[in-house]
């Protein structure tokens, strides 16, 4: 890569100065990510220092999209100028070492659209880094620039490595076998293990094999896990360029390699492409919103589509592609992706039920969720809303039609109609099946057994979304039945779940061997986004007031009110600590979008339910930089947690903005194909 190309997609897009980097807390907290929509990814921190296990410059779905594996952890960068050596990067040590400590050196960070860039300023050097991958492909790229000099520009970069399970950590013992090849190396760690290569357009390498010890991830640390990693040196590459050149280091398993300057020009494109689905006066943070909800769509298996539920360690979960669905493709404009997500998903429905979990692995999908199954109906019914396909209603309503019997006549983990009084129960000991579904050990922390609220809400979407297909198929029974259930459903809805004394709605009716729960959470605003019939006007003013009031946080809604006896406001710890406090006070971010929908339903004010999302707008500088973290602590400075990018947090607040600019609750925008 002779001479980098200068582009600005979002001129206005997620920066980081060197004020917010000085320090080598805030530049390790600071995480950007890249992906490639097979389910690999690189990432890491502004610091350059590994800071999780799951950092890392080449991080491989074998399986796309599991079955990732960390290859390239990250590249060390030292420069030699007028006689004087720096190193760009950093580390930390077990010990508490600090070194080097490249981010002091460090200008500024940005994000160009969604490609991370550093900029370095020595005297009168400036250097400049980019990271990004090729969509589609297994490699990654690490471009060095030399903006501005006025002698050569010496580099060496040497890759660390390894070959593991990216939930695991590696310890030196042999050297991997490393193979010379043009333009670097080729390393196979052990017999057996994933070959990948590392090269370079504009340098030599030498090889020499070594290891680098006791390498500290300080977020495992706090999050009370292995925290310490050795990683092999296969050799270092060495460079020497004049001012407006560049070299470029490349990671891969892929067969051919694209040039780098070819492969980051189509990422640009690609990028633009996707911003282009939005009105140019969009803003800036919502454009790279959209950015962020691509990082999430990838490929499963051949012609199919999934949806990875966050960075960096989840996988494609049905709970979470269903509610992300909405955000992540149809307020982008990709209705086709949309489907093809869904008749995925539509081929793995088993007693049915919509698997809950792809494991990591070649295992069969898991069958645990009472809702993940309902979401999808919902779904379906957006997507229908959004580009009407009389051809993909008529394949899925059989599909959706033989859901319903099962949940009928019942089905896993006790998930059955009550014929009584039509509403849908389900729980079993041991299963945790709606979305608070933290255990520690054989201990369900949220069991939430019986009639849940949004369960409830979910079925009876579901029963109206099966109406009017059976309507449009010209199923004028079915049609006449499910309208008759839907009715029946939401008499008893109305008259089991309002909570008078409170003014709010039970969590859970008909617990078995306990009463009835009136727990303060958020799973209630979620009957108004899907199902307002289903409650009276006052009934629904109600409910909002007493959710932004008590559960309402700047980056999510607390999943119990704090005035609640098990409210906890600080999640930290082991993970049977973390997982004790998941659901019990904890602030999720997708759950604004939701609340602002269902504000804007009641009041019609579409400012005042905006005011509700946009504070998210300044978590984008932050964390997960450009994208929306998981979970938040209940209690200021409400700190983020978990996964730094999550797809329903990303979808949920897209979704939501959309729906009340457009005044309505599908968003206006250009389709666009995927």
């Amino acid at each position: 890569m002779n001479r980098a190309e200068v582009f600005e997609i979002l001129p206005q897009g997620v920066s980081v100065s060197r004020e917010d980097v000085a320090e080598f807390g805030r530049a390790a907290a600071a995480e950007w990510l890249v992906t490639n929509g097979l389910g690999s990814y690189a990432a890491g921190s502004v610091s350059l220092a590994c800071t999780r296990r799951y950092h890392g410059l080449l991080v491989a779905a074998l399986m796309p999209p599991v079955g990732r594996q960390v290859l390239v952890a990250k590249c060390e960068i030292e420069v030699a100028y007028r006689g004087r050596r720096y190193a760009l990067g950093s580390n930390e040590y077990a010990d508490g070492t600090v070194h080097p400590r490249g981010y002091e050196l460090l200008e500024s960070f940005r994000l160009d659209g969604a490609i991370p860039e550093w900029t370095w300023i020595v005297g009168d050097l400036t250097l400049r880094q980019r990271v990004w991958m090729e969509h589609g492909e297994q490699t990654s790229y690490l471009a060095l620039e030399v903006v501005a000099a006025s002698a050569p520009v010496h580099l060496t970069l040497t890759p660390l490595c390894t070959a593991r399970d990216y939930h695991a950590h590696a310890r030196a013992g042999a050297p991997f076998d490393v193979r010379v090849i043009q333009g670097g190396c080729e390393i196979l760690a052990a017999p057996g293990a994933c070959a990948y290569r590392v090269v370079a357009d504009v340098a030599v390498f030498e090889p020499c094999a070594d290891w680098h010890y006791k390498l500290h991830h300080r977020v495992e640390h706090e999050r009370g896990l292995d925290a310490e990693e050795d990683l092999f040196v296969p050799g270092s590459f060495a460079s020497a360029l004049a001012a407006g050149e560049a070299v470029t280091v490349t990671c891969t398993i892929a067969r051919t390699i694209s040039p780098a300057t070819l492969a980051l020009r189509r990422e640009r494109d690609r990028q633009r492409a996707l911003l282009d689905t939005v009105a140019p006066a969009t803003p800036s943070w919502i454009r790279q919103l959209v950015l962020a909800a691509d990082q999430f769509v990838v490929q499963r298996g051949a012609g199919g589509a999934t949806v990875i539920a966050g960075y960096p360690w989840f996988t494609d979960w049905g709970r979470d592609t269903m509610i992300a669905l909405p955000g992540l493709t149809l307020a982008t404009g990709r209705v086709e992706l949309a489907r093809q997500i869904l008749a995925t998903f539509a081929a793995h429905v088993s007693e049915g039920m919509l698997p809950n979990r792809f494991p990591d692995g070649a295992e069969a999908p898991e069958y645990n969720t009472s809702d993940a199954t309902l979401w999808f109906f919902h779904a379906v019914a957006r997507c229908l809303e959004a580009a009407d396909d009389a051809d993909f209603a008529a394949r899925l309503y059989p599909v959706l039609a033989e859901i319903a019997a099962w949940h009928v006549r019942g089905t896993r983990h006790g998930i059955r109609i009550d014929s009584g009084d039509e509403l849908l129960s389900g729980g079993e000991a041991g299963v945790q099946l709606t979305w608070m579904d933290a255990r520690v050990g054989a201990r369900v922390i949220t069991p939430r057994h019986g009639k849940a609220v949004e369960i409830n809400a979910l079925w009876q979407r579901a029963l109206k979304v099966l109406k009017d297909l059976a309507e449009r198929c010209g199923e004028t029974a079915a049609a006449a039945d499910y309208r008759a259930r839907a009715a029946r459903h939401a008499e008893s809805f109305a008259r089991r779940f309002w909570y008078a004394e409170g003014g709010w709605l039970y969590d859970v009716v008909d617990v078995p061997g306990a009463a009835d729960d009136a727990s303060l959470r958020p799973n209630q605003i979620l009957a108004i986004a899907l199902a307002p019939e289903l409650l009276t006007p006052s009934q629904r003013e109600q409910v909002v007031t007493r959710c932004v009031q008590e559960l309402w946080t700047p980056y999510g809604l607390r999943s119990l009110a704090p005035f609640e006896d098990e409210y906890r406001g600080h999640y930290s710890g082991d993970p049977d600590a973390r997982d004790a406090v998941y659901h019990q006070g904890t602030a999720w971010s997708w759950l604004l979008g939701p609340l602002a929908r269902a504000h804007f339903a009641v009041h019609g004010d579409a400012a005042r339910a905006l005011s509700l999302i946009e504070p998210i707008a300044a978590h984008l500088r932050h964390s997960g930089l450009g994208s929306i973290s998981e979970i938040f602590d209940g209690d200021p400075p409400h700190a983020a947690r978990g996964c730094f990018a999550q797809a329903w947090s990303v979808a949920e607040v897209l979704d939501a903005w959309f729906a009340i600019q457009g005044g309505k609750h599908a968003p206006i925008v250009k389709e666009v194909q995927s």
